[in-house]
């Protein structure tokens, strides 16, 4: 079994990690007219964050760092389910860009699709290791069950370090997306334009919700827009949750607030658990405001 891959280890065998070059390659691949809605950008964003979203603060295990779900342990946890597609879609950029860790192009490819669709930018930065095996893996059953409510949202969310608002902030991503019966159960997506960032998630909470009467499990269905939007029951707690429901309100009629505080709890997110070398701990942070500055510094010298 090979080492552990790291980033300085990977990137001994070029000159310089090129981040700008891969940010467009996961940029150029977004559209796809036979996925889901003609976009793999929402799956790219639910496998950033489920990479992310096993960190435990009291013990300091999970998160982005490892890429685990390259592994059955994880890979196979039923919360999982369909993020396979995603990894797949990435694999021909990291044969083309060998140097970058599987944990590093995950992370970063959910950054490049929330601002591609139209999202915030959110702060990232490279360092991120390859477990060498699955004995690392953090256990099954930390990721967030849609099915339940607002006391499983915070034991969950505040197993991780977050509080009541950067709960509600993380949600927003449901704006993107839509759920597959044959792969978490639910069907059909939250808002009408699932492969556009917005605050429509936010402001459809105030329309009437009803009970989908259907084989599956509990979901709720809405057709005031003209095609049946669901939500889950977790997004139904943060309306019915006396100290999330402010925040919903708040970001319904905010979007620079959302966008923000949005940005700022992602960015938070793809970190937890994040240890580095000694030369990625004085890198600066990427996003691609800043990859877009060099481009234009460097056509300006041409």
């Amino acid at each position: 079994m090979a080492p552990p891959q790291t980033q300085k280890d990977a990137t001994k065998a070029v000159h310089k990690p090129d981040y700008d070059a891969v940010r467009k390659d996961i940029a150029s691949i977004l559209k796809m007219p036979d996925y889901d809605d003609g976009s793999c950008g929402p799956v790219l964003v639910r496998l950033a964050w489920h990479a992310s979203g096993t960190y435990d603060k009291e013990t300091n295990t999970g998160g982005s760092n490892g890429a685990g779900m390259r592994y059955e342990a994880e890979g196979g946890d039923p919360a999982n389910a369909g993020l396979e597609h995603a990894r797949r879609f990435l694999e021909p950029i990291k044969q083309k860009h060998p140097w970058i860790t599987y944990a590093d192009l995950w992370t970063l490819a959910g950054v490049v699709a929330i601002k591609e669709m139209g999202g915030p930018d959110c702060k990232w930065k490279p360092g991120r290791t390859d477990f060498a095996d699955e004995s690392k893996c953090p256990p099954r059953g930390r990721l967030p069950d849609g099915a339940l409510a607002a006391d499983h949202l915070r034991h969950v969310f505040y197993r991780m370090g977050f509080n009541d608002q950067e709960i509600v902030a993380l949600a927003g991503a449901h704006s993107l997306g839509r759920c597959h019966s044959d792969r978490s159960g639910f069907e059909g997506p939250w808002s009408v334009t699932p492969t556009k960032f917005s605050t429509q998630y936010f402001k459809l909470t105030k329309f009437k919700w009803e009970k989908k009467t259907w084989e599956g499990p509990v979901q709720y269905k809405n057709t005031d827009l003209g095609e049946e939007l669901m939500m889950l029951p977790t997004d139904m707690a943060l309306i019915e949750d006396e100290k999330f429901l402010p925040y919903v309100k708040k970001y319904a009629e905010d979007r620079e607030a959302f966008y923000s505080d949005f940005a700022a709890v992602f960015s938070k997110l793809i970190e937890l658990g994040v240890t580095r070398d000694d030369d990625y701990e004085s890198a600066p942070t990427m996003s691609k405001e800043a990859g877009d500055e060099k481009e234009r510094e460097a056509k300006s010298k041409m």
